[in-house]
């Protein structure tokens, strides 16, 4: 008798270990079901975003009349309400932060994993003279940089956003006195995210403001980017009369900072937190689009026939 109970006793034990893997082997092929589907939906949603871009070449004067760009075939311009929903609707960006558009190398749709940009702003807040150039100390510039970046974090958790630190310079901070352009480059980095984020800025200065170009990347595309700069530089032009070299100083008003504000991003303030800080994420895999978790690294590749 207590053999059959034993035996029994056995024969329901491997009964509930079999339902147990069967029970687990559903939940597993359910699970891969629902995966499948949200990368095929994100797939669909991927493709109709960005061909629903309409990509620009030739001569484009900016919607604020400044300045103009000539953008050859191995680039593309897009307009400033595209730019807004690359950034924040496929770069997870807050919204808010108006800009005059923005530049992508040609061989690369908005959302491809290697893509990178460079977004066009433009504060008319006066002349920016630039005769204390070489006084600036910009290692104790830095320093109130990341003490104004950790400022600004709590208020992008309470909204959702990571926390951004910033490391340092990727390239430090240089004034280029012939063609009035301050070039210089930070390392980014979005909460714990082990992989850093490029943002190489350009301050173009005018007569009555200045050009701001800041290239949104990774860092290991640091090279690819300086190889970049000059083509890119060369496709903004200040409209006549709208030049550094047209200031008028009996006419003009002159800007109530200099250099180094626009380092610090100071002459955006104004705009809010978010925009004032003048950092952008580019990345994909870790927001969600459209209610959908788009998984990371399975990016949809828009031809370069389609563009």
């Amino acid at each position: 008798m207590k053999k059959v109970i034993l035996l029994t006793s056995i024969l329901l034990s491997i009964c509930s270990q079999f339902s147990l893997a069967n029970e687990q082997s559903d939940a597993a092929a359910a699970a891969e079901t629902e995966a499948m589907d949200q990368e095929q939906e994100y797939q669909q949603w991927a493709e109709q975003f960005v061909n629903s871009l309409n990509y620009q070449r030739g001569e484009i004067r900016l919607p604020n009349g400044v300045a103009t760009l000539n953008v050859p075939e191995n680039f593309y311009y897009l307009s400033p309400e595209d730019t807004q929903r690359v950034l924040v609707e496929a770069w997870g960006n807050p919204p808010g932060g108006e800009t005059l558009g923005m530049l992508f190398p040609s061989e690369f749709a908005p959302l491809d994993e290697a893509s990178w940009g460079v977004t066009i702003e433009y504060e008319e807040d006066g002349y920016v003279s630039d005769e204390n150039a070489s006084d600036i100390d910009y290692d104790e510039l830095l320093e109130q940089m990341q003490e104004d970046t950790r400022d600004v974090n709590p208020e992008r958790v309470e909204a959702g956003y990571a926390p951004i630190d910033l490391v340092g310079w990727a390239s430090a901070p240089h004034y280029n006195q012939a063609s009035h352009k301050l070039y210089w480059a930070q390392e980014l980095q979005f909460g714990e995210d082990p992989d850093h984020i490029l943002n190489y800025n350009i301050r173009v200065l005018g007569r009555q403001g200045v050009l701001l170009l800041n290239f949104i990347a990774d860092m290991n595309q640091l090279p690819e980017i300086e190889a970049n700069l000059d083509t890119v530089l060369g496709m903004a032009q200040f409209n006549e009369g709208h030049r550094y070299s047209d200031f008028n100083p009996e006419m003009d008003t002159v800007a109530a900072y200099g250099l180094g504000a626009l380092v610090a991003g100071k002459a955006a303030a104004k705009a809010g937190v978010f925009a004032g800080a003048l950092l952008f994420l580019k990345k994909f895999g870790v927001f969600i689009i459209a209610g959908l978790v788009a998984l990371g690294g399975k990016l949809f590749k828009k031809k370069k026939s389609g563009k």
